[in-house]
């Protein structure tokens, strides 16, 4: 099962009174459940993989076929982390100019990428003055609260 189809199941029980949600399709099967409603939250699929739904961007994507997930590389520098889970996107329109590129110097304010949350498109801007060292993210890929979008060299 795809994970799009899994973010999209979480975005319509998020926007439902429902408390769970579980689809079939085929031999595979997802059950999402809201946070606060169990014990323990969890999204199954064959083989079963249990995670709290905050993570299903991280886990479970290697189980089910995405190839990117967070990077556990140790940079050193100021980290600019995502204030949310959404999708990454390093430029304002497909086919535009990335907003940064790797050593591009940065001020603080300056708008660094997009991220989609919802179908809402939220600005991310750098905290820090400096120089962008890495991006840690691949454009077009899901993102974790929290999760090191770039390190910054002071």
């Amino acid at each position: 099962m795809d994970i799009r189809k899994v973010k999209k199941l979480m975005e319509m029980l998020e926007d439902s009174s429902l408390t769970e949600i579980e689809i079939k399709e085929g031999e595979e099967s997802v059950r999402v459940s809201k946070a606060g409603v169990q014990s323990n939250p969890v999204i199954q699929s064959n083989p079963v993989i249990q995670s709290n739904v905050d993570n299903v961007s991280s886990a479970p994507q290697k189980n089910i076929g995405q190839e990117s997930a967070p990077s556990s590389v140790s940079e050193v520098g100021h980290e600019i982390k995502s204030p949310m889970v959404g999708t990454f996107y390093e430029a304002p329109s497909p086919g535009a100019k990335p907003f940064v590129s790797e050593g591009d110097t940065v001020k603080k304010g300056d708008v660094l990428c997009i991220i989609e949350a919802m179908k809402m498109l939220n600005q991310i801007e750098s905290d820090k003055s400096g120089k962008i060292k890495k991006i840690m993210v691949d454009n077009a890929q899901p993102v974790e609260f929290e999760q090191v979008l770039y390190i910054i060299e002071e």
